[in-house]
């Protein structure tokens, strides 16, 4: 499914005045695993300032149907998901509501049908990013995040439903990669059971770097990254549980946070024997990653170990920074042309 270009367009200001002015703006991002709305006040050639924050867990890889659609039940959960997003824009009064939605809608197989219902429930338009929009987007929040002396970076994102990968010395990477290892769906597929013990781990990891070697293969024909970067909350989540604080260059004049591959794969055979009601008590692990933090450490300790990356620095910002940052190149653009 192609990405939907209007869906950034709906209800914004005319264009033909100078865009200069600081506007608020949400964007809402229905993903495999949560519905997030962020608020945040924008102004050209300034950074995001986040005001509001919501998110409701919706974990929609429960609802696939075997035919790989989502079930009513979700389709539910989804429109009272975007229903109470919409309410709390209008709260926040953002001048505009940009909507996107990941994988688990774009590959459903009624994926057209939940796009035009959700649309309803959100009175507007919803953009649907395929994996390289993703991939591309993300990697641009990371590069403002850490700067242009960051030099080559090499980024990681997990989704529920998809994994990105994206490389690159400018402001847009030169490679990008999306396939289908998000935690939630490798959950789902390969750890069904809870606790779901060793031998499903390595069948997982088996799998993964099947998926992973043609993606390896090509970013192997660009030059060793400077700065290795991960992006996503389950990430966020790994690093406060396995990881640690370095003092040093961050690009953003902060803390640093690095994640090491040989302390997240002693990790993963302690996480594979908890039950989940454990798992919510180690650090970092949130109760909406608890089912999902396994998957998510195999298939990234799988994706660290082909591409030699021996640790990552975490990204505050991902996707939703990423959208922020396009909307607003794009209406100054626009507004100056």
């Amino acid at each position: 499914m192609q990405a939907r270009r209007h869906g950034w367009t709906h209800g914004l200001p005319a264009t033909g005045g100078r865009y200069s002015s600081a506007v608020r703006l949400g964007v809402l991002d229905i993903g495999s695993n949560t519905v997030h709305l962020l608020a945040a006040d924008v102004h050209p050639g300034g950074r995001p300032l986040a005001t509001t924050s919501d998110r409701t867990i919706v974990r929609l890889m429960r609802f696939l149907t075997p035919a790989g659609a989502i079930s009513e039940e979700g389709v539910q959960a989804l429109e009272a998901a975007v229903q109470q997003a919409r309410t709390t824009a209008e709260q926040q009064r953002v001048d505009a509501l940009l909507t996107t939605a990941t994988s688990a809608v774009r590959e459903a197989a009624n994926g057209p049908e939940v796009i035009a219902r959700l649309e309803q429930a959100l009175g507007q338009p919803l953009q649907v990013l395929d994996g390289d929009t993703e991939a591309r987007l993300t990697f641009l929040a990371v590069r403002r995040w850490f700067g242009w002396a960051a030099g080559q970076i090499l980024l990681f994102d997990i989704g529920g439903g998809s994994f990105e990968m994206a490389a690159g010395s400018e402001e847009l990477p030169d490679i990008t990669s999306s396939v289908p290892l998000g935690a939630g769906r490798s959950t789902i597929m390969f750890l069904p059971d809870d606790p779901p013990g060793e031998d499903a781990v390595e069948h997982l990891r088996e799998h993964a770097r099947e998926v992973f070697a043609p993606v390896v293969a090509r970013f192997s024909t660009l030059p060793a990254p400077d700065h290795v970067v991960g992006s996503s909350k389950a990430i966020r989540s790994l690093a406060r549980l396995v990881g640690y604080p370095a003092q040093g260059w961050s690009g953003s004049g902060s803390e640093r946070m690095l994640l090491p591959r040989t302390s997240l794969g002693s990790w993963i055979p302690r996480l594979a024997r908890l039950p989940a009601s454990a798992r919510q008590e180690l650090p970092g692990i949130t109760p909406d990653r608890t089912f999902q933090i396994v998957a998510a450490a195999v298939v990234l300790h799988t994706a660290m170990t082909l591409m030699r990356v021996d640790e990552l620095e975490v990204s505050p910002w991902a996707l939703r920074e990423g959208v922020l940052l396009r909307y607003i190149e794009d209406r100054t653009r626009d507004s100056n042309a």
